[in-house]
């Protein structure tokens, strides 16, 4: 027979073993008739194949990371907002990190971009090295305001030295607003995923009109024109886009033809260029 003592401490144990906190999903997962968690006989449970399967609703742990980061998120979006809500009007010049200094790119890259300081137009990038880094040089060299919005990657170089206002995002979709939100054109050179993803959405935003028909400049012909290729004879000839779409690129080698390109656009649309840019 159970002294008093003992039968206090099994029933501690046997009530601290079913505990929420100690209940595990697959615990939360319904038994089937044979036995197995997800009901097909001799498959191994949902949880064990899928990790997305499981079911964390028995243990409320794991719901705090996901509300706080919340919290995060919004930090990064009123941090960018309070720094560049006096940046307009600014052109976002996109491209690879990998392009180096001595390739004709970079030079290009350095020169559109001091050429649209020298008109009144601020300059974003990525922060980054290759284009980025000599489109933000490039805006030291005018009166404008270089601007990059730098990005925290594993397996990437740190933000390059050229940059009068600096910002490090967590979360690459807040940076992908600000990029947006505070442009008024957008300079795109020849680069790899993130640089067709950043052209992308920029283009379907305008397209889907949830920003203004902002210009959308391709710089490189040798480089873009494969993709207008098959962006007309596939995407536009089996009706995925409309033919008047293509027209919202403008595909372009000379830095006149597209600094004169977005100045146009924007005395067209009557907005007012603040000739006055703040110096760094």
């Amino acid at each position: 027979m159970r002294s008093p003592k003992s039968k206090r401490a099994a029933d501690t144990t046997s009530a601290r073993n079913t505990s929420p906190r100690n209940t595990s999903p697959r615990d939360a997962l319904p038994a089937s008739p044979n036995g197995s968690a997800d009901g097909e006989a001799g498959a191994p449970p949902k949880n064990d194949r899928a990790p997305g399967a499981w079911d964390y609703s028995a243990n409320e742990d794991f719901k705090a990371p996901e509300s706080w980061r919340l919290f995060r998120i919004m930090g990064e979006f009123v941090d960018a907002t309070e720094q560049l809500e006096r940046v307009r009007p600014a052109v976002s010049v996109y491209g690879s990190a990998r392009t180096k200094k001595s390739h004709p790119n970079y030079k290009l890259a350095r020169k559109l971009a001091k050429q649209l300081g020298e008109t009144g137009f601020n300059v974003i990038t990525g922060g980054g090295p290759g284009i980025m880094e000599a489109a933000n040089r490039g805006a030291q060299e005018s009166p404008a305001r270089s601007i990059g919005l730098n990005i925290d990657l594993p397996n990437e170089q740190g933000g390059n030295p050229y940059q009068d206002i600096a910002l490090q995002f967590r979360y690459f979709f807040v940076r992908k607003v600000m990029f947006v939100k505070y442009s008024c054109g957008f300079c795109v050179f020849p680069g790899g995923f993130g640089t067709f993803d950043e052209l992308f959405e920029a283009l379907t935003l305008v397209q889907t009109g949830k920003i203004a028909s902002f210009p959308i400049v391709l710089m490189g012909k040798d480089y873009w024109r494969p993709l207008l290729r098959l962006l007309k004879s596939k995407l536009a000839k089996e009706g995925m886009i409309s033919p008047g779409d293509l027209d919202l690129l403008h595909l372009t080698d000379d830095v006149d033809d597209a600094v004169r390109h977005i100045a146009d656009a924007w005395e067209r649309k009557s907005f007012r260029r603040n000739d006055s840019l703040e110096t760094r």
